[in-house]
């Protein structure tokens, strides 16, 4: 018996390269209007491999992308005599164009529908904020990687969206376009896992197998209810 129903977002309800890519370019502007001289230093590209760096420097703040990309902020800033308030700014200024996404065209009326059958939970180790995206009506619970302390494939994580459900993982059904973070780690939590495969890749992992696969969320319905029915092909 299905009960509930959680999803992944970056990659799943919206493509996520395109949005980092517009959210560094606005973050350059607003540098180049209002801090010339921290965008002279850290165009684009040296801007970019300044957070990747950050990010492998601090295994601790791996699942909190948020505190990587302010961190990362305030080591260009620091040069500049540019403190606190410009880090929050900046920071705001970029995550503003973080939540702004353009949903795949098959994920609106899917997450009308479904939330319509099931109470739905985000499982995400991104940032995003559904409300100032415009979905949170469609959700009875958002767990990220940031508030939990820990991220995708852990387990706790997807344990973390059970309890926020009040939904035994075995009657959860994960949706996500990742193998790994997703599929392993929903069915290590004990849940179901459905493989949102957009283009077509052949399966990548040996030791565990998505319950179904789909290329468009426009079938995760009937997925859904052949799970549901129990004649979904294993």
């Amino acid at each position: 018996m299905i009960r509930a129903v959680t999803f992944d977002l970056d990659d799943t309800l919206w493509p996520i390269e395109p949005v980092m890519l517009r959210c560094e370019a606005v973050l350059d502007a607003w540098l180049n209007e209002h801090c010339p001289e921290v965008a002279a230093a850290w165009p684009i590209g040296a801007m970019r491999e300044l957070r990747e760096r950050v990010f492998r420097e601090n295994p601790q703040l791996a699942h909190d992308f948020t505190a990587t990309r302010k961190l990362s902020l305030a080591i260009a800033f620091e040069p500049h005599g540019r403190g606190e308030e410009w880090v929050e700014r900046a920071f705001e200024v970029f995550y503003a164009a973080r939540n702004e996404v353009e949903l795949y065209p098959d994920a609106l009326d899917a997450l009308r529908t479904l939330s319509a059958r099931w109470p739905l939970a985000s499982v995400s180790n991104g940032n995003a904020d559904l409300h100032r995206i415009g979905l949170g009506e469609y959700f009875a619970a958002t767990v990220t990687a940031r508030t939990i302390g820990v991220a995708k494939p852990d387990p706790a994580i997807f344990r973390r969206a059970a309890t926020y459900l009040d939904v035994p993982p075995q009657h959860i059904v994960h949706v996500g376009d990742d193998p790994e973070l997703d599929v392993m780690g929903a069915k290590a939590a004990g849940m179901r896992a459905i493989w949102l495969n957009r283009h077509a890749m052949p399966w990548p992992l040996e030791a565990v197998t998505p319950d179904l696969t789909i290329t468009t969320l426009a079938e995760l319905e009937p997925a859904l209810d052949r799970l549901q029915h129990g004649t979904a092909p294993r």
